[in-house]
């Protein structure tokens, strides 16, 4: 007799879940290129030709690209401060950037085309449609970038306090202020797209980033915190050749890093007196001169950022660094020199979500492997990563800073 049954989930094809499962993790976690992964089969008799293997990994991949969205979202949800950095990446044989976005609970993967500052906005509200909106906060950002009067005034005329679209609000610039320059452009485009960010409350908004000082990032968030290490590195570029100049820049960047040390020890017991005398101790730190002339234009650099460099007083539990964002952005790095890049759309977006799952289960020690066989093979018996994420961010308070008295 012969007897027809369904097939468990997770077996539709020619492959079952764990040839599968192994597949996405050898690729995305292990950053093992295909043809090592088919070599490897082919050590067990499991013959899987070229195009199924990247069928496997790339496509038909909606639940997985659902998941990380909510990843994201209960990422940016959990804290109101977020890590972000970008490295170039290769699509299609284009030079395109990588963007990644992390906190101590997870890590997001964005690839775009541009790394300028609309696109951090797009990233940071995980959105494809662009909406711009005038109303005070876009006003006052106009007038911060230094946009004409008579602009501003044209402005005006637009609608208020009215989200529009990409291709309305490029109407509305090209019909009343068509002789708009490019920088001038570029300036309201950014100051009305961070007011439609800042504005909208269907997505959890940022309230403060840690990044290097690229001007991108800048304006985005209501506060920007400076990485330390990148300050640190400004030092470490200069190269006397004096031996009296190279004492005078050692002995320096010995105070510069005793100072790092010193934020190190109050993020740990913050105290009233301790902000005073560490901002004193700031002022006349980088007050110094020294006569040697790159080191004191350097010098001032750094205290023309204070603001930036000391927000950990007013919030003790953010990092000092943005060594979370450069760790994740080294594993592209490495992929990218593993791999080059993608050659379809459907391979990009397949490397930023699986790039994102890896890392995420990582820092909440959730297996990789077990994870993504319990969801080819839709048992799912594993929590959501993103219920991880919201659980634990309830005990870990990320952002006491921000909360009320």
């Amino acid at each position: 007799k012969t007897y027809l049954a369904e097939l468990p989930p997770g077996y539709e094809g020619e492959f079952g879940p764990g040839i599968k499962s192994l597949a996405i993790v050898m690729h995305f976690g292990m950053q093992t290129t295909e043809p090592k992964i088919r070599d490897f089969f082919g050590h067990f008799g499991i013959q899987i030709s070229s195009g199924q293997l990247s069928n496997l990994l790339i496509k038909d991949k909606e639940p997985f690209h659902a998941e990380k969205d909510a990843i994201y979202e209960a990422g940016v949800r959990s804290s109101p401060w977020q890590h972000i950095d970008d490295t170039s990446a290769r699509v299609k044989g284009q030079n395109q950037h990588c963007h990644i976005v992390c906190n101590p609970l997870y890590s997001a993967y964005f690839t775009t085309e541009k790394k300028d500052r609309l696109t951090v906005i797009d990233v940071l509200w995980n959105t494809d449609e662009r909406r711009f909106l005038l109303n005070d906060e876009a006003f006052e950002l106009l007038r911060s970038l230094r946009v004409s009067a008579r602009v501003i005034g044209q402005l005006n005329a637009l609608p208020h306090e009215q989200e529009l679209g990409e291709d309305e609000f490029a109407s509305l610039l090209k019909q009343h202020l068509p002789n708009l320059g490019v920088q001038q452009r570029k300036w309201i485009l950014d100051a009305t797209a961070i007011a439609a960010y800042q504005a909208q409350t269907e997505f959890p908004v940022v309230k403060l980033l840690i990044c290097d000082d690229a001007p991108q990032f800048k304006l985005v968030t209501d506060e920007l915190f400076l990485c330390w290490i990148h300050e640190g590195r400004h030092y470490k570029k200069l190269i006397p050749h004096v031996a009296y100049h190279r004492q005078l820049l050692d002995d320096f960047r010995k105070h510069f890093w005793d100072f790092y040390d010193q934020l190190h020890i109050y993020r740990e017991h913050p105290t009233a007196a301790d902000r005073v005398r560490l901002t004193n101790e700031f002022d006349k730190l980088f007050s110094t001169v020294t006569g040697y002339e790159a080191l004191d234009e350097r010098i001032a650099k750094t205290k023309a950022k204070k603001e930036s460099l000391l927000l950990v007083l007013e919030y003790p539990e953010i990092p000092l660094h943005n060594n979370s964002a450069e760790l994740a952005a080294r594993k592209r790095v490495r992929r990218r020199k593993i791999s080059f890049g993608t050659r379809s759309e459907d391979g990009t977006k397949a490397w930023d979500t699986f790039a994102t799952l890896e890392a995420t289960a990582k820092k909440l020690d959730v297996s990789f492997y077990e994870y993504i066989y319990d969801r080819v093979s839709g048992t799912y018996n594993m929590p959501s990563l993103a219920d991880l994420i919201s659980t634990r961010a309830e005990h870990l308070q990320l952002g006491a800073s921000w909360l009320p008295p």
